[in-house]
């Protein structure tokens, strides 16, 4: 039996899920100015994903990487969600959103 699918599925379903909360606590705390730690993070997965010889490993760097593309984007939407009152505002950082 190969259980390779289901531990990348499994692995790649929470690497996603853990990402979600990141983006909320992230804008709230940090603001859009902190895309750039995800940026570092995707080249990082990506470049480590590249050398790592163990093809599960090397995917799910390569999903880790590529999710951490995919907050920088999320991040700035998150931003919109919370001057639509979808989520709380982080009142010590008022000033940016106006």
């Amino acid at each position: 039996m190969n259980f390779t699918g289901i531990i990348v599925g499994l692995a790649t379903f929470l690497i996603i899920g853990v990402f979600h909360p990141i983006v909320i606590k992230a804008e709230y705390y940090l603001g859009t100015k902190c895309w750039w730690i995800f940026l570092l993070l995707g080249i990082a997965g990506v470049t480590t994903s590249i050398f790592v010889a163990d093809i599960i490993l090397s995917t799910l760097l390569g999903v880790f990487a590529f999710s951490s593309f995919w907050t920088i984007k999320e991040v700035f939407d998150q931003r919109e969600r919370v001057l639509k009152g979808w989520f709380p505002m982080n009142p010590k950082r008022k000033h940016e959103y106006e």
